[in-house]
């Protein structure tokens, strides 16, 4: 009577530590996380350093020349600054969002709004609209080519529709530890406490479930339950 029962612990043992080996596959990410970081990293620099040389070459232009300068070619280089550090931001954005949410959650991506994918998923897009923005000032700026530019305008048009498109369809399906509560806690511990890592309370938990369980039954909207 006892061999069936023992049988049983044993195979329960084996699907827990099968389980435990298939969950500690999420370090995984971490080889993402830091390929994306460095990415970041490099066009932080890059930015960084294309915005030292355009100062130095605009204020060097400008003592030279007597505040004769041209202020639209300037306009393109700073807005290419620009640019590189909004392209910067959303590789930072994919890096720590990825490592909050398969590593250990953070203070930081709990304030800037990201608690799943699709949260992470919206912020990218919110920063690659903006990116798109920029290009097509760049070229309105320069105005070489007219027709070229209102290609241009068209494609960012169709693309910028469809990013914009798939945020409304996706509005409120994330976020479901989201709370207006622990979004300013986790700033609060952030940037008064400098505490990176984020503790999920067991009332954000409880919080949670009720916002999923008023979401499922209709009773609040998808935007309010996400917080």
């Amino acid at each position: 009577m006892t061999r069936p029962r023992f049988q049983s612990s044993t195979e329960s043992s084996k699907r827990e530590w099968f389980s435990d080996l298939i969950g500690r596959t999420r370090f995984v990410v971490l080889i993402a996380v830091i390929a994306v970081l460095l990415v970041a990293f490099s066009l932080f620099l890059q930015g960084t350093i294309l915005a030292l040389q355009t100062i130095y070459s605009t204020w060097r232009d400008l003592f030279a020349a007597g505040g004769d300068t041209q202020t639209g070619s300037l306009s393109v280089q700073f807005l290419e600054v620009v640019s590189t550090m909004l392209k910067a931001v959303v590789f930072y954005i994919i890096g720590v969002g990825l490592y909050s949410l398969f590593i250990k959650p953070l203070n930081l991506t709990s304030a800037l709004g990201v608690e799943s994918l699709s949260d992470l998923e919206q912020k990218v897009v919110s920063v690659v609209v903006v990116i798109l923005g920029v290009t097509f000032l760049e070229h309105f700026i320069r105005w070489e080519d007219p027709l070229e530019t209102l290609y241009f305008a068209g494609a960012f048009a169709l693309a910028g529709g469809a990013l914009v498109f798939f945020q409304q369809v996706h509005r409120g399906r994330g976020g479901d530890l989201q709370q207006p509560e622990a979004k300013l806690r986790a700033r609060r511990e952030l940037f008064e406490h400098d505490t990176e890592q984020r503790e999920i309370r067991e009332e954000d938990v409880e919080r949670a479930a009720q916002a999923t369980s008023a979401k499922a039954e209709g009773k609040v909207g998808a935007e309010e339950g996400g917080g």
